[in-house]
């Protein structure tokens, strides 16, 4: 397994970025290579991803959801293997900071290599400032899911 650890700071209140965060079906707007993903229930998404040439399609469960401070998730089906943890910190009342840590099984020759030079640093990296970009541009979130999904 790899482990990924990014932080952003966002020029927006801990509320609206944590609300944002949880419209999963708007991160095809600023996470690259995610083609689609649709929201099944509370607890459970589907994800289209293409990278590299490679189309995969997984299910992820939300293990621990706590507003305001994390969001926990795993795959549960499909070809990718990973989990990770978003947490969200207020850093003063306009400032808020997420942190992203992801660990993943990078499956087949590209993929191993591509984490070997520090693609998914770099995506996740990438991801996080296009998100930021994105709710700073709206000045706060456009909806939002605030319900409490506890660990097992």
């Amino acid at each position: 397994m790899s482990m990924v650890k990014e932080s952003v700071d966002v020029d927006v209140p801990l509320g609206a970025v944590y609300n944002q965060w949880t419209l999963f079906e708007e991160f095809p707007r600023f996470m690259e290579g995610v083609d689609s993903v649709t929201q099944l229930d509370d607890r459970h998404n589907h994800w289209r991803t293409s990278i590299g040439g490679v189309t995969r399609e997984f299910d992820t469960e939300i293990v621990d959801q706590l507003p305001d401070e994390r969001i926990a998730w795993r795959t549960v089906d499909g070809d990718v293997k990973q989990h990770g943890v978003v947490t969200f910190q207020r850093l003063d009342d306009a400032h808020t900071r997420v942190n992203m840590a992801i660990d993943f099984r990078p499956e087949g020759v590209a993929e191993k290599a591509g984490d070997a030079l520090g693609m998914v640093d770099r995506r996740v990296k990438g991801d996080l400032r296009r998100f930021k970009d994105f709710v700073e541009r709206r000045g706060g979130e456009e909806g939002g899911w605030r319900g409490r999904v506890s660990p097992g």
